[in-house]
């Protein structure tokens, strides 16, 4: 918890070539070790991120698999949707501005995933290391004017992610977006299938995490055929 010990290593893997981005992050499960605060200053946030906030970090003391990012954060992730949506159901007329927000960061997701299937497929090429730099910095001003249109012609002009853009782009600053979001669809399809029963699904997700790394990402990407189908129906 040292921002200066967080600059000094970054320093050393920018002087290695390596991409890097520093962020804070406004909460944290220490699994259950300690009783985890809500601090006061979380009392300033929106009745959405509070309330989502507890129910991802909660979703990880329910279920933790080490060394297994992208599940544990899906995982809390999907948890923490589904805990809204039904929240939200109870409460109404908090539902139009949680959807136009939502919506929101769904767009605004889905350009940041593009934009790294794209770099992963320049990555790929037989690239002179000039190259590969323009078509790398080519992407991320893409993304930028992505951005910038979908804010001006859906969004109203609203920049509810132009602090975000104001920052020098790298591969450091997309990681999180694939580890969050990557499994939800298929969490989702096992709280279907478990008949939106919670400790059934948790039962299951934690049957899930008895197999060995190879066989659940067998089974995540079996539960993930329907929702990829279903995507590229839409396009």
């Amino acid at each position: 918890y040292d921002p200066a010990r967080a600059h000094k290593l970054a320093d050393q893997y920018r002087a290695q070539g390596y991409d890097v981005d520093i962020g804070g992050v406004p909460a944290f499960s220490t699994l259950g070790w300690f009783r985890d605060p809500v601090l006061n200053t979380m009392m300033h946030w929106s009745e959405t991120v509070l309330i989502g906030t507890l129910f991802h970090e909660l979703a990880h003391q329910r279920l933790y698999l080490a060394d297994d990012t992208a599940f544990n954060e899906s995982f809390a992730r999907f948890v923490e949707q589904e805990g809204l949506r039904h929240y939200f159901s109870l409460h109404e007329d908090a539902l139009p501005n949680r959807a136009q927000r939502r919506l929101r960061s769904q767009q605004f997701t889905a350009l940041v995933l593009s934009t790294r299937r794209t770099l992963a497929s320049v990555y790929q090429l037989p690239l002179s290391t000039a190259a590969m730099r323009a078509r790398k910095k080519a992407a991320f001003e893409q993304l930028k004017a992505d951005y910038e249109t979908l804010r001006d012609t859906q969004w109203n002009g609203d920049g509810d992610y132009d602090d975000w853009f104001a920052q020098e782009l790298n591969n450091a600053s997309l990681l999180p977006f694939g580890l969050y979001d990557e499994w939800v669809p298929a969490f989702s399809a096992l709280f279907q299938a478990s008949g939106h029963d919670w400790e059934k699904f948790y039962a299951t997700c934690r049957d899930l995490g008895r197999m060995d790394r190879s066989a659940r990402q067998e089974q995540m990407k079996a539960l993930m055929r329907p929702y990829e189908l279903q995507a590229r129906k839409g396009d």
